[in-house]
């Protein structure tokens, strides 16, 4: 169980909701040939956004692996052509919404929240105006994860 988010290459992705969705699951689903852990063969904006997001969110597999598997940080990355998938640990969901979020705005990169749990996960375009930050019930199990995190780090 994860916490999920996207960013994307806005010229690729249809700002209509339903076709964005629509659009969201074929990006999920494509096998399109390439490694799913390499930022070579995206675009140069994912790839920017990709190299600031790894040095806070190392990714576990892949050419720029962290070996580091203790690091709550470690993020799971699925990089496609147009778009990045990143599942974070719950303790860390909280912050790395707010840093997703802001990364995607200085490298205009779109963003999707998709394990976003208010009914209408937010969709980012460049340009746009962000929303206010996301409400939703997910930050209380981002926190509760982080308090059992932190009692076991108190243990040791």
């Amino acid at each position: 169980m994860s916490y999920d988010l996207l960013v994307f290459d806005p010229a690729e992705a249809p700002r209509d909701r339903t076709r964005f969705l629509q659009w969201f699951q074929k990006t999920l689903e494509s096998a399109d040939g390439v490694p799913y852990d390499d930022p070579a063969h995206t675009t140069p904006n994912l790839r920017a956004w990709f190299d600031n997001i790894r040095r806070i969110y190392p990714p576990l597999d892949g050419p720029l692996a962290t070996e580091d598997y203790e690091n709550p940080n470690v993020t799971d990355y699925s990089i496609g052509h147009h778009a990045i998938y990143a599942s974070f640990g719950w303790p860390v969901a909280e912050t790395a919404y707010t840093i997703i979020r802001e990364l995607a705005v200085k490298h205009a990169v779109g963003f999707y929240d998709a394990s976003g749990d208010e009914g209408d996960g937010e969709i980012y375009f460049p340009g746009d105006t962000l929303r206010p930050p996301s409400k939703g019930a997910w930050r209380e199990i981002s926190k509760q994860f982080q308090d059992i995190s932190d009692k076991l780090k108190d243990k040791q």
